[in-house]
């Protein structure tokens, strides 16, 4: 029997989850019902009160935080990367949607925006410093702090893609920010004040990435994760107010990853979920202690894109032909097992991300060229298509940001590739358009660059 199924939504009732609005998707507590009713405690009384407090999640938890204007995190609230929002345009103008307003000034970097209480947040690279900024609704600049230096190379193949990479992270009024060199701060998010700090390469004796860290920090209740990938701190909690440690465990293998860690619950944990630059794993939150690791690493051993979990399956994708793998978690006793369930060469994500979405993987591959759809369970190819970029999901709609600058709005079916409506982008730089767009009341915010662009894409 697994516990932590049922208790979920217990803990919802008795309000014990911290932020619950943020950590939980909606699949996690239809699960928890369906184990319920495989227990057979369909008339019980605690399955009723399971059933209401369902609904009430359905109603108010994941959609909260977006009805009230938040994108807190990278790929937002429950970390899937789809929105809530509803009543957007199914097609825009030949021309694209209407620029509300655009800004200039935030230097070299991939960061995307995080936006809440009114306020859109992002970093970027300024001559030999890297800084957080803070915009309001309108495009007026609030402030900007710096934090850390910038990654820089010598190698003439990486000198075009400099720049911030990690976007901020707000929770109760601060501000986290992890730089491309491994400086951890946290700031006032009203006045950019920096209020603590870690420079975590020296303290926990991390290898810099070949690329610079890209990792946004990930927070549940008082508790703030990060990797660093040290020996003497592979992944990291944190107190987040004073940024006092609580634990850093060891013995994880490879240096980090550029992706960032998702929470989830199973086999009895709540799990961290995340890649290294040559696995997989899962670690018990509560304690650091290793769960399980499977093998994934690619020529280069670079992997960045998140992570997905879904009814204790674990899917991964990876570039430079390394594929993806979906694989099964079971447990023996206190222990986590691992099962591959398949792997294929298709869908070899680079780092535009890859959606869940109604069983089936929505993403891009790399020496896989093209836009892809796979069924979950299998891994079939449901449809390919050209092009390669980041995705985002909202209303029914999928929004391909293609690396080139080229915004395609296509209806989100397993059937076929069905582009509505395409735009490009201005530039803002002369790199890739890498960072990731955000939909967010209606406005759609694209950063390239040194601008950021936002546009409203909300029906009349």
């Amino acid at each position: 029997m697994n516990n932590s199924k049922v208790l979920a939504p217990i803990n919802l009732i008795w309000g014990m989850s911290d932020n619950i609005s943020y950590l939980t998707s909606q699949e996690d507590y239809v699960t928890s019902i369906q184990t319920m009713m495989s227990l057979g405690m369909r008339k019980s009384s605690l399955y009723t009160g399971c059933i209401a407090a369902l609904v009430a999640f359905l109603l108010y938890g994941t959609t909260a935080a977006q009805k009230s204007g938040e994108w807190p995190i990278f790929h937002g609230p429950d970390r899937t990367n789809k929105s809530t929002e509803t009543g957007l345009l199914k097609k825009w103008p030949e021309k694209g949607p209407e620029m509300v307003w655009t800004v200039s000034g935030l230097g070299e970097g991939y960061s995307t925006v995080s936006i809440a209480e009114g306020y859109i947040f992002t970093s970027g690279k300024t001559g030999n410093q890297t800084y957080v900024y803070a915009y309001d609704l309108d495009g007026n600049l609030l402030w900007k702090s710096p934090n850390g230096k910038p990654w820089t190379t010598n190698r003439n193949f990486r000198k075009s893609h400099i720049g911030a990479r990690g976007t901020p992270t707000y929770n109760d009024g601060i501000v986290y920010h992890l730089d491309e060199v491994i400086q951890l701060a946290a700031f006032d998010s009203k006045t950019g004040k920096q209020l603590w700090t870690h420079d975590l390469r020296e303290e926990f004796d991390a290898k810099e990435p070949q690329w610079g860290y890209s990792e946004s920090v990930m927070i549940e209740g008082d508790r703030l994760y990060c990797s660093p990938g040290g020996s003497k701190g592979f992944v990291l909690c944190l107190n987040k107010k004073d940024g006092t440690v609580i634990w850093a465990n060891k013995g994880l293998p490879g240096t980090a990853g550029h992706s960032t860690p998702k929470l989830v619950d199973f086999g009895g944990y709540r799990q961290l979920i995340n890649m290294s630059t040559n696995s997989v794993y899962g670690i018990d939150s509560k304690t650091g202690r290793p769960l399980w690791d499977v093998y994934f690493k690619n020529k280069y051993g670079i992997n960045i894109a998140d992570p997905i979990f879904h009814n204790g399956y674990v899917f991964i994708s990876s570039a430079y032909g390394q594929g993806s793998m979906l694989i099964k978690l079971g447990t023996s006793g206190k222990d986590i097992t691992t099962e591959t369930v398949w792997k294929s060469d298709l869908m070899d994500n680079h780092h535009g991300g890859v959606i869940l979405h109604e069983g089936y993987l929505y993403g891009s591959g790399d020496k896989s060229r093209g836009w892809f759809c796979l069924d979950f369970m299998t891994g079939k190819q449901m449809w390919v298509e050209r092009g390669k970029g980041s995705i985002l999901y909202a209303d029914n709609m999928f929004y391909y940001l293609e690396e080139k600058g080229t915004m395609r709005l296509v209806n989100a079916s397993p059937d076929k590739f069905e582009e509505v409506s395409s735009f490009e982008v201005p530039k803002g730089g002369k790199t890739m358009h890498w960072a990731h767009p955000v939909v967010l009341n209606g406005r759609l915010y694209i950063r390239h660059g040194d601008k950021l662009f936002v546009y409203d894409i909300g029906r009349k």
